[in-house]
């Protein structure tokens, strides 16, 4: 088995300040946190600054390269997230962080140089290259300071590089959607003259009836439509480069076809099992990404309360799910698939 190279930690996923609205959690069309207090009883889940300095230990015995704080809420508004810094530096383990841009709690200067000595990438959530566009689909989001937060992201970025040699990428965030992809040249632009390393981005996951329309899986035309604009951002990458002369990176811009093959290639490998992990804020484990209610569909593995990361991954359902995961449903249809 190969080892882990990363573990997502979910310490705030209730904990927004804006809704997006394709988020499974935070968007109005969600009825999420209603279901949550009815079932649980808790209106909003917290990881315990407690278990972070365990966790982190048996990251650190695992060899684990990078740790995620939550990618569902905005980890910066987590009120244990400096320790979650402290922990990165202390352990050398690296912070891979995605965050909405909103600087919140603090300003973007002082983010900023708190967070990218112990980071290798930093992931802005952006969804569209003007005000409209992107505060139609972040909505609370004011567009214009979010991208006066990247600026100075950036700047320090490279201020630090220069001096201490560590180089922290920078990346936008994007969910494909039929609002917004018709601005993928002025996103790549964007990211350009913001000094952006890459952009990467995934289809929605269409968790509510009303993001289908939005969807480009859903007929032949719209996949059509897609593929032009996988072709229309790679000429795109090759007309805006950045300031050191180099293009912006595309991550997961690739074809969809007519008729998409369901069944899992021989040869196919998933990207997350045996290398990531996600840990939620109540200590269950996962072995990806999926939605909350999909991902319980490839079994029970374990909570770190009581058991350890080694032993999750020696256990009989997770050795399982390995061997046999190109038979679970939610890998045919998975969103994050790569053909």
């Amino acid at each position: 088995m190969k080892s882990l190279f990363r573990i997502t930690v979910d310490t705030n996923p209730e904990l927004c300040n804006l809704h997006c609205i394709m988020c499974e959690e935070h968007s109005l069309l969600s009825n999420f946190k209603e279901n949550l207090f009815r079932e649980t009883g808790l209106k909003q889940r917290l990881m315990p600054k407690e278990w972070l300095e365990n966790i982190f230990t048996q990251a650190k015995e695992l060899n684990i390269q990078e740790i995620i704080p939550t990618t569902m809420g905005e980890p910066l508004l987590y009120e244990h997230f400096e320790t979650f810094l402290e922990l990165c530096k202390k352990y050398n383990i690296k912070l891979n962080l995605t965050t909405n841009g909103t600087s919140p709690r603090k300003t973007a200067d002082q983010w900023a140089n708190l967070i990218i000595p112990v980071t290798k990438d930093i992931k802005f959530s952006l969804n569209g290259a003007t005000e409209k566009t992107a505060e139609g689909i972040m909505q609370g989001l004011n567009f214009n300071k979010q991208i006066e937060n990247i600026k100075t992201f950036s700047k320090i970025r490279n201020s630090i590089f220069e001096q201490s040699g560590n180089y922290c990428t920078l990346t936008f965030q994007i969910t494909y959607l039929q609002s917004n992809m018709h601005q993928i040249s002025d996103i790549i632009q964007l990211a350009a003259d913001l000094d952006i390393d890459r952009i990467k981005g995934h289809h929605v996951w269409t968790h509510y009836k009303e993001l289908e329309e939005l969807s480009f899986k859903k007929t032949e035309q719209t996949i059509n439509q897609w593929n032009t604009i996988v072709e229309t951002a790679k000429n795109s990458a090759e007309k805006f480069k950045r300031k050191n002369g180099k293009k912006v990176i595309l991550e997961n811009f690739f074809r969809l076809q007519l008729n998409e093959n369901k069944e899992i290639q021989e040869n196919y490998e998933c990207p997350f099992l045996t290398r990531e992990l996600w840990i939620s804020a109540t200590g269950d484990i996962s072995p990806c990404c999926a939605p909350d209610n999909l991902r319980k569909t490839l079994g029970l593995f374990g909570n770190i309360q009581n058991q350890s990361l080694t032993s999750i991954l020696n256990s009989s359902v997770y050795i399982d799910l390995v061997k046999n995961y190109k038979q679970k449903t939610l890998c045919k249809t998975c969103n994050m698939r790569k053909p």
